[in-house]
């Protein structure tokens, strides 16, 4: 923000400065003279007569103690109110709620909820070029710095001069995470807020409705994690098409093993890929354990796949079960029976080579 606008800024709050600007679509037809109104004194009804019946029908109720009594006439908006769209997988808000937030529920084990949430808020930010005043992620707050929009109001068709509006916002981020830490919520309040025209201001907060704002600003976060995560998806596709190197080696019990060239988040869906293509059935799997129970069929069945194929039989047709397990950058799959012992070293020595053909392909179908 620049420095003559927050002198003004400062001025103008100072002053109690303050007059609408709200725009013509947004404020009621008709005439504005009721404001000046002054309330009728109810009617006095002589004791010696009986008081007549009142009907409460068109009674006007009461303020109640939060309600924004400045937003008459034409400070008072009459657009429909703006609503908070969870659009992102796993987004949702509660019934009934009408502050600016928004809860997310975990998707996706590869990264931590919290820290998803905070990459995306804070590479919105950054791609708008709206510092961070404060953030304390142990108390899950950030404030934002002025966030300014600038824009030119076109003079009259018989003037050469036009107008420059500039607005400013001020964001306050809250993050509340449950327990088990899987569900999150976000939530946004205004916290100062100034518009001027031609270096004067015009509107300050008191002026304009804050959850207006403030569904405005959390929308575009939400919209902008959507757009992440739909890179990411796509980003994991291409690297899950793509092969993946293999080689003998153990697992941590010292049993023989494939050890393959990629992280567990990219190997473990290639890998069903793979087990596909050498003619297994994954008939149930685990990801949190590593677990993979699958059905092997051979590389085809009945006489006329059998005389077509040019896969040689890399097992009995049975169930087995692959044990997978994440190795800093790496991932080791160890092949066991049905009744989860490990196999033999001379049954690993003729899987590799099929297996490991397979894993370095690239595009396989997905």
């Amino acid at each position: 923000m620049n420095i003559k606008f927050c002198v003004i800024l400062g001025a103008a709050l100072t002053a109690g400065v303050g007059c609408s600007s709200v725009e013509k679509s947004k404020q009621a037809s008709g005439s504005f003279d009721y404001i000046e109104a002054e309330a009728v004194e109810p009617i006095k009804v002589p004791e010696e007569l009986d008081n007549p019946n009142f009907t409460g029908e068109f009674e006007l109720p009461k303020l109640g103690s939060n309600a924004p009594k400045n937003h008459v006439g034409k400070k008072l908006v009459v657009a429909s109110p703006s609503l908070v769209v969870p659009i992102v997988a796993g987004s949702y808000i509660e019934e009934g709620s009408k502050s600016a937030k928004v809860k997310f529920d975990q998707v996706n084990d590869s990264e931590a909820l919290n820290q998803s949430i905070w990459n995306t808020l804070l590479n919105y930010l950054d791609k708008n070029d709206v510092s961070v005043a404060s953030f304390d992620e142990d108390k899950g707050v950030l404030l934002t710095d002025w966030m300014l929009t600038t824009e030119t109001i076109p003079g009259k068709w018989y003037t050469i001069v036009d107008k420059k509006s500039e607005v400013g916002r001020v964001f306050e981020f809250d993050l509340v995470m449950e327990p088990h830490g899987r569900t999150a919520e976000l939530s946004v309040k205004l916290k100062d807020y100034a518009k001027s025209i031609n270096d004067s201001i015009v509107e300050t907060r008191e002026d304009v409705i804050a959850r207006t704002e403030e569904v405005d600003v959390l929308n575009q976060v939400i919209a902008h994690y959507e757009f992440q995560q739909g890179v990411k998806v796509t980003q994991v596709r291409r690297q899950i098409k793509q092969g993946l190197d293999t080689e003998l080696g153990f697992d941590a019990d010292g049993e023989p093993a494939f050890v393959i060239d990629g992280i567990y988040d990219i190997t473990w869906p290639r890998l069903q890929l793979v087990l596909r293509d050498l003619g297994f059935d994954v008939k149930d799997l685990d990801k949190s354990n590593g677990l993979v129970f699958v059905s092997y069929n051979g590389p085809g069945t009945g006489w006329w796949s059998n005389l077509l194929s040019f896969k040689k039989k890399l097992l009995d047709v049975g169930d087995y079960r692959l044990k997978v397990v994440p190795q800093n950058e790496k991932t080791v799959v160890t092949f066991l029976t049905e009744d989860s012992e490990p196999f033999e070293v001379n049954q690993v020595t003729d899987l590799f080579e099929p297996f490991a053909d397979t894993m370095s392909k690239n595009n396989l179908d997905i």
